[in-house]
């Protein structure tokens, strides 16, 4: 199984790529694992359309692959515990296909993007830059992988 982070934005901090940086870094090689950005659709001050959304909708599901599953993360999504994000990760896992979490833009995703996912992720009630959506990501991937693995990275 491939694991990559499929995002709209595709300048971020440093802080951010460091912490990605370190993160994927742990990751288990066999996932092949790759962040893929996209660049954030240009907006108008004035303008309430959907516009921007659509176009950065369309370039996430263009990327998409057929068989991947897609994991979308998303403040409506399910909340998981990182045992219950363990659970699923050996799930996705023995499912075989490739996966893909997505992170949408400032606006979120469209009803498209929203419709090809498998299963939706709220990684938090709170309201999160993406940057540190995508960080958050990363390191709870890490964490269920090395709750699998018996690794004494997680804790509690």
């Amino acid at each position: 199984m491939h694991i990559r982070l499929l995002a709209v934005g595709d300048r971020q901090p440093a802080w951010v790529d460091e912490a990605l940086t370190t993160y994927s870094g742990r990751l288990p090689r066999e996932w092949k694992f790759r962040i893929d950005a996209i660049a954030t659709a240009r907006r108008q001050k004035s303008d309430k359309s959907k516009r921007a959304m659509q176009a950065e909708g369309e370039q996430l599901l263009a990327r998409l692959g057929d068989a991947e599953q897609v994991v979308l993360l998303d403040e409506r999504g399910k909340h998981l515990t990182s045992r219950a994000l363990t659970t699923r990760l050996a799930d996705w896992q023995a499912d075989g296909r490739d996966l893909c979490f997505v992170v949408g833009g400032p606006d979120g995703v469209s009803d498209a993007c929203r419709q090809r996912a498998d299963f939706t992720w709220s990684l938090s009630q709170l309201t999160l830059p993406h940057g540190l959506a995508r960080v958050l990501c990363v390191e709870q991937l890490y964490r269920a992988w090395s709750l699998l693995n018996g690794h004494p990275y997680h804790r509690a």
